[in-house]
């Protein structure tokens, strides 16, 4: 084997190498990006099987609640509302303004326990109501763990190569799941 071809053999081999490790590193940055968007639909469907858990339950407390004060027709109307914007949302952004929507007018549900005495012995009711809290605790925890999984995918995507790998892989940045403004500062409770 002469000298010429031996240096074209290496310089081969280098050349090999690089392209190798180019694109090891290319795949490496798409799977990630990738991982990033499926973290992120897997972390808000476990949001949504929270939020349809809640849904679930409001028909059975509206139910109960309805037999102690029929004159509140007005807040089962939003809660019905609210229900159906919620199932009628086309994307994450439209299910989060209705879920926020509904935790308002599940406020104002809970709250009439106070006006109603009797509502707040039955045993029904606190069943619902001890079951629909459980379910506001999974819905933050939940909550929390996609916003996690989108500030992990929304950083990625800002950083100078994350950027790249985000566009090949046609992923892009992820929707917060944001507190609504009147929820940001706590209630006032008075005695």
């Amino acid at each position: 084997m002469s000298k010429t071809t031996r240096i074209i053999l290496i310089i081969l081999a280098v050349i090999l190498l690089f392209a190798f490790m180019a694109f090891s590193w290319v795949k490496r940055g798409y799977n990630n990006a990738v991982a990033m968007d499926e973290d992120v639909k897997g972390r808000w469907a476990q949001v949504e099987n929270q939020l349809k858990r809640r849904y679930d339950l409001i028909p059975n407390l509206v139910q109960t609640v309805k037999g102690y004060a029929k004159h509140e027709k007005e807040l089962f109307e939003h809660l019905a509302d609210a229900r159906t914007q919620y199932f009628q949302a086309k994307d994450v952004k439209g299910k989060i303004a209705a879920s926020n929507q509904l935790e308002g007018v599940l406020s104002r549900l809970l709250l009439l326990r106070e006006q109603y005495p009797d509502l707040k012995a039955n045993q029904s009711f606190l069943k619902l109501q001890d079951s629909l809290e459980g379910t506001e605790n999974r819905i933050a925890v939940e909550r929390k763990r996609y916003n996690e999984s989108v500030q992990r995918l929304n950083t990625f995507t800002r950083t100078f190569f994350g950027r790249f790998f985000a566009a090949l892989a046609g992923v892009s940045k992820a929707e917060y799941y944001e507190v609504p403004e009147g929820e940001q500062e706590a209630p006032k409770v008075t005695f």
